[in-house]
């Protein structure tokens, strides 16, 4: 399975979410460390997601970029 993740840059960290998995989130100095930690936890999101007797969702979020001309 390919779920799409979100990495935003902070001011002194890195975070990551995956919109397809309300509540998996991972935070991290880097961004490779950021990328590890959400594999982590869409790892560890899915097992609680089987443990509780519930279908694992299926992926369904893309992403695409958008490039804006400006002024």
């Amino acid at each position: 399975m390919k779920f799409a993740v979100v990495i935003e840059k902070g001011a002194s960290s890195f975070g990551a979410y995956v919109p397809d998995l309300p509540g998996c989130v991972a935070v991290g100095e880097t961004r490779e460390e950021a990328l590890r930690l959400i594999r982590e936890a869409i790892e560890f999101h899915l097992e609680g997601i089987k443990q509780e007797g519930e279908a694992v969702p299926e992926p369904h979020s893309e992403t695409e970029y958008v490039e804006i001309l400006t002024a």
